[in-house]
């Protein structure tokens, strides 16, 4: 990004607060004209540095009310091991996120269910099952004073 300018950034700021604002007001907030606006917005996005647009869902309001996050540990560090639990995490529902990370454990998920007892079915029926697995930590959310995932 370091070769952003400030208004560019502000573009990047107000469209992530709100990826639905109409290109005159993104203007206006930003200090440019419309028909200037909307050229950098799309050389963004001709760039790369917007890949998307997408709509931010309540949970609880979808009936996912419980939260985890899981720390995961393989037994194997092969990419056969890896590419398995890559494969069987991906036809999961329950996990919204999936990050291979480095430490002691190979990854790290973010569970949505509806409550404990889906969480417990998901982990004993889910990951429970998977072959290489062999660990589990899980962090439940118990709230999210800060969440700027969109």
């Amino acid at each position: 990004m370091a070769d952003l300018d400030q208004i560019n950034r502000r573009i990047l700021r107000e469209l992530q607060r709100n990826g639905r604002i109409s290109n005159l007001e993104l203007a206006e907030r930003v200090g440019l004209s419309p028909s200037a606006c909307l050229r950098r917005v799309q050389d963004l996005e001709r760039r790369g540095i917007i890949t998307g647009y997408r709509a931010v869902l309540d949970p609880v309001a979808l009936g996912h009310g419980f939260v985890a996050y899981i720390g995961v540990g393989l037994g194997e560090h092969t990419k056969a091991a890896q590419e398995g639990f890559e494969h069987a995490i991906a036809d999961a529902p329950e996990v919204v996120e999936c990050h291979n990370i480095t430490g002691t454990i190979e990854y790290l998920l973010r569970v949505e269910c509806a409550d404990l007892p889906s969480y417990k079915s998901f982990h004993t029926d889910v990951l429970g099952t998977l072959p290489h697995v062999t660990a589990i930590t899980s962090y439940v959310v118990m709230g999210s004073p800060k969440d700027e995932r969109a």
